[in-house]
């Protein structure tokens, strides 16, 4: 797995035996029941501290169809981008926080199957969001990084090694 990261980004990327078409169809799934993108534990985690914080805390389930689609809105996200021809993902977080929560997930060919990009990024708001990000670094960090392994996982037992 490549790890990467900036203030403001956390990157992770790992090479998946699947088909970019197979990936994708596992990483952007709208299909009812159990999905990475609302299930893995450290969302789960952060579901919990936003119902402390007094957020919405939402978990709402996926769309029960095959792929996501713009405009849905699945755990505690809203899809602002999901394109089947560049397999790429976007969603928001609908959370209390002191600026925009975004992840990102691109599919793309690699020789050996395709290459899983993985990435979450906050655009801080004000001084609070600034002292923030600063804060969250290390929680982000970790988050990613059990978020990655989560779908690794749920990748590998699509058929993916």
């Amino acid at each position: 797995m490549r790890r990467g990261r900036t203030l403001h980004t956390t990157r992770r990327s790992a090479v998946v035996t699947l088909p970019p078409e197979e990936t994708w169809a596992v990483v952007a799934s709208g299909e009812t029941g159990s999905q990475w993108y609302v299930d893995a534990l450290p969302l789960r985690v952060r579901r919990a501290i936003d119902r402390v914080a007094l957020g919405p805390a939402l978990r709402r389930p996926p769309p029960g169809r095959p792929l996501l689609r713009s405009g849905d809105l699945v755990g505690f996200w809203q899809v602002t981008e999901a394109d089947r021809a560049t397999h790429r993902l976007e969603l928001v977080a609908q959370l209390r926080s002191p600026g925009r929560v975004t992840m990102r997930a691109h599919v793309e060919p690699h020789p050996d199957g395709s290459r899983l990009h993985l990435a979450v990024t906050l655009d801080p708001r004000g001084l609070v969001g600034r002292v923030y990000e600063l804060i969250d670094l290390p929680a982000r960090e970790t988050v990613m990084e059990l978020l990655m392994l989560h779908l690794l996982t749920v990748l590998r037992r699509a058929g993916g090694r």
